[in-house]
């Protein structure tokens, strides 16, 4: 709920109590989940514990990235925007933990305050295209290493943001692909099949490890 004055919030990102809670809790949520796929996906024989150190870091940060833009983003335009755990979404991202259909949305970014439509559409663009980048960034770091370890590494992480990004872009329901397509559908055209390109080129290179 947000404040019932509404300030415009500092140039800095500004974190209360309770969302910082909320945050942690929804970050452990993506970390449990995104290892889950690794485990199904990933041959077992390369499941050491320096991968999965390294593949938690890298969910941790796909996640936390994703939301921080979105707020990032929303405070650039004035907004009071903080990250709010969502009952539904939290118990479909658990049950995820052992269910071979994964969904990923423990929660999202609330805003509130004077906005338009292309105010909020490029802030639910803020979080995918942050995940699109990064799977951009973890490929091209995939393609130039001699390391087996460290290209598992570099491929998951990308696959897992490219997934991410393309589940947000779906115009469905609350999903940040809604807002976007509701804004300016040649955007949202752009990234939705920049996303499916990512998530299908990862999954193959993956097919083979």
């Amino acid at each position: 709920t947000p404040p019932h004055t509404l300030r415009p919030p500092p140039k800095v990102l500004w974190f209360s109590l309770t969302e910082l809670k909320h945050l942690a809790l929804g970050t452990l949520l993506v970390m449990s989940v995104g290892l889950s796929i690794i485990l199904q996906m990933v041959n077992l024989r390369y499941a050491s514990l320096e991968i999965l150190l390294s593949l938690a870091a890298v969910f941790t940060s796909a996640f936390l990235l994703h939301e921080l833009s979105h707020k990032t983003m929303a405070q650039h335009y004035g907004l009071w925007a903080e990250f709010r755990l969502t009952l539904f979404g939290a118990l479909i991202t658990l049950l995820s933990l052992v269910s071979p259909i994964k969904v990923i949305s423990p929660g999202a970014v609330m805003i509130a305050g004077l906005m338009d439509r292309e105010t909020v559409g490029k802030t639910a663009l803020a979080g995918p295209l942050t995940n699109v980048v990064l799977s951009v960034m973890f490929i091209v770091f995939a393609l130039y290493q001699s390391s087996l370890l460290f290209w598992i590494v570099m491929t998951v992480s990308a696959a897992f943001n490219a997934w991410i990004a393309l589940f947000n872009l779906v115009p469905l329901g609350m999903l940040d692909g809604s807002k976007v397509f509701g804004w300016n559908k040649v955007v949202w055209g752009v990234a939705f099949v920049a996303s499916i390109a990512l998530a299908v080129f990862t999954f193959n290179e993956l097919r083979w490890t």
